[in-house]
This record gives C-alpha cells, structure tokens and sequence, in this order.
C-alpha cells in the first residue's frame, strides 16, 4: 500500500455518562483502496466513522494517532474540520430523512457544496449539481432539484445525499450504508460510481457495512467490529478463511440460495472474543 491518506492508531470513543467506551483501542490505515467495516448494530462501525469527522460532539474522542494527510484529526479546530468536511472529507450517512433540511430544495443544499468550497456562480454550482443528480441515476434532475425532501422516496434521499458528497471531489469518503434504501439495480450504478472514484481519482473509501456479500465483492480489505473492537483484519478475498470465531459466526448466518432451510445459527457471544487475532493488520 501507498502511503496512507488515514492513520488511526488506538481510537477510542466514549459517550458522556456511558459505563464503557463505545470504541476501544481501534487501529487501522487507509490507503487509495475500499477498506470495508463489519459488525452487527452497536458494534461502533458508525461510531468510528462520525469521529473521523468530529462529528460526536458529546462523545470523548481520543487516539494516540488520528491522523489525515498532514491534517491532526485531534487537534484540529472546527474551522479547519469545517474546511475539510464536505470538501476534502464526505461522509454518506445512512438515512437522509434525517440529513436532508427539510425546508430547502434538495437542489439548493446539493449545490451548496460547491459553494461553501469553490469560488463559483450560483448558475456554475446548479450545473455541477445537475450533472451529478444524473450521474447517480436521476432520470429527471431538474425536477429533483426543485423538489423538497419530503417529495422524493426514501431511495432517491439517498442518491442525493450521494450527489451531494460526492460533488466536491474528496479524497476520503465515509460511507454508512450508501445503498441500503436502493433496488439492485441502482445499487450497483452507485457502487460503480464509488469504485470509479477509487481507480480513477485515488480516493480512499471507508465502507460501512452489514452486508458481508457486498464488502466481501466490492472490498479490498475488511476491518471485523465486535464490541466495540477491531477484532480481525484481513483481504475481503478471504473472507471465507476468516479464523476469528465472531467472524465465522457471522458467515455461518447468512442465508444461502440453495442453502440448508433450517434455521440459521445464533452467535452465543463470548467475553474473550474481544481479543483481536494474533496477525490481524
């Protein structure tokens, strides 16, 4: 690997008043690849994406590294996070009901992207916005821009929180379930959308994720969360000779076609499973 656009070195994340940390004692490195985050809810993939963008302002974040591109993630002011967030950092959270201002047009809080960032007209920044409402497969940009949030399906939400990260060109993209509100077949524009971003443009992207399918096909390497720790880390090609027990349980209870119709197994969950795997990256 090149060297790292993202350097975390021993992350951990506790919310005011929480008995224990949300996030204890997280490593990991991001080059120009899809690093993929797995876990079952609570796990603290979410967690650890928002603190990459000092988004938890009533959690305690603290790392003896957090580190992006010359930028000290810890210590940065919020004047300069704001510079980065949305620019050089996107992130693309899961459910847009709750991202998207409900009373401005969606296409007035897409362009805005580009004007909080560049020195562009007001006709410039619609035209890129425009451009990428297409791009992620908006038949009818013009009537989606004009169009508030509660008038579009919770699936175009989506692809227009995905327009609006995507528009500025970031070098780091956060993505928190970008495809969960979308059919296959838009779902798989957006993941090529992603992937061109990757091959072509050299940006690292975080994908947060349940589904072991898609970051083990889309993937080049998958960061395992149990309990709030980074339990295995290995290439999203070999998934399948994942030795971490939490791991191979979660591969155990995914359905197969064709597979077995008794009922899928349930992890019994155990206290030592917290310890990461001799090896893991």
């Amino acid at each position: 690997m090149t060297t790292p656009i993202l350097e975390v070195e021993d992350l951990t994340i506790r919310y005011r008043g929480a008995p224990q940390p949300a996030v204890q004692g997280a490593s990991f490195t991001l080059g120009r690849e899809r690093l993929g985050i797995v876990g079952e809810s609570g796990s603290g993939k979410s967690t650890v994406g928002r603190a990459l963008m000092r988004l938890l302002p009533t959690a305690e974040i603290g790392a003896a590294r957090m580190q992006f591109g010359r930028t000290d993630l810890l210590t940065a002011s919020e004047r300069q996070m704001r510079a980065l967030r949305g620019n050089r950092m996107s992130m693309i959270l899961q459910d847009p009901k709750f991202s998207l201002n409900p009373i401005r047009r969606c296409g007035e809080q897409i362009a805005e992207a580009c004007l909080a960032h560049e020195r562009m007209s007001k006709r410039a920044a619609k035209d890129r916005a425009l451009a990428m409402l297409e791009a992620v497969q908006i038949r009818d940009p013009q009537l989606v821009y004009d169009r508030y949030p509660h008038q579009v399906s919770g699936g175009m939400g989506q692809r227009i929180m995905i327009a609006m990260m995507l528009l500025a060109g970031p070098e780091l993209v956060i993505a928190d379930e970008p495809t969960s509100a979308l059919d296959v077949t838009v779902r798989l524009e957006v993941l090529k959308i992603l992937d061109g971003l990757v091959r072509e443009k050299g940006i690292g992207l975080i994908m947060i994720s349940h589904d072991l399918n898609l970051v083990r096909n889309f993937c080049d390497r998958v960061l395992i969360m149990y309990a709030g720790r980074v339990v295995e880390t290995l290439d999203a090609a070999e998934l399948d000779n994942a030795r971490h027990p939490y791991t191979r349980g979660l591969l155990a209870a995914q359905p197969r076609i064709g597979g077995s119709r008794d009922p899928l197994p349930v992890l019994e969950r155990r206290p030592e499973w917290t310890r990461p795997m001799e090896g893991t990256a």
